[in-house]
């Protein structure tokens, strides 16, 4: 665990300036004191816990197929290879406490790992949802992770949440697609 410690820079005094470090010390040591400890900790990505959240994937396959239906696209069946490929991606994303594409390696090198290196894919990455029906209607909701969804050649997909509860946003998702 790393440990941050503020040092507040102190202005020289002089008679014509007056006297501002004062009430910005006195408001970082009330911050300090709020919180509980002598200095705020900073949690590296590998600090924050995490526990995956068991998922019913075939229903959140099936709510897939179906608003794929909706717009004349097929289905979609579930991988166990990009369930794994997902379960890491949200692992790791919830690890750092935030959302990135980059956080598990590439998009490319880890559909690769999965077995699907030269195939169409994507991947949509969430945090907050509590259920995947709110998760799956944020990404109907954003341009960019609609069209993901929707992208005529996927036939496979891969779902995963992974709950890091000291973090801001506790619940973390990612969805990952591929065609073949």
């Amino acid at each position: 665990m790393r440990i941050a410690i503020l040092k507040p820079k102190l202005a020289p005094m002089s008679p014509s300036r007056p006297r501002r470090t004062l009430p910005l010390l006195a408001v970082a040591l009330t911050l300090l004191a709020l919180a509980g400890c002598g200095a705020p900790t900073i949690l590296s990505e590998a600090d924050l816990p995490t526990s995956p959240v068991v998922l019913d994937e075939q229903a959140a396959a099936a709510a897939i197929s179906r608003y794929r239906a909706q717009h004349g696209l097929g289905p979609v069946i579930l991988d166990p290879s990009l369930v794994r490929a997902a379960s890491y991606q949200a692992r790791s994303n919830a690890q750092a406490g935030r959302l990135s594409h980059e956080i598990g390696g590439t998009f490319n090198a880890r559909m690769a790992e999965a077995g699907y290196g030269r195939v169409h894919g994507s991947e949509n990455l969430g945090a907050g949802a509590s259920t995947f029906d709110e998760a799956l209607a944020r990404w109907k909701a954003s341009p960019e992770h609609n069209k993901n969804m929707l992208i005529p050649q996927l036939k496979r997909v891969g779902i995963a949440r992974v709950d890091a509860p000291g973090s801001r946003y506790k619940r973390f998702w990612a969805l990952m697609m591929a065609g073949g």
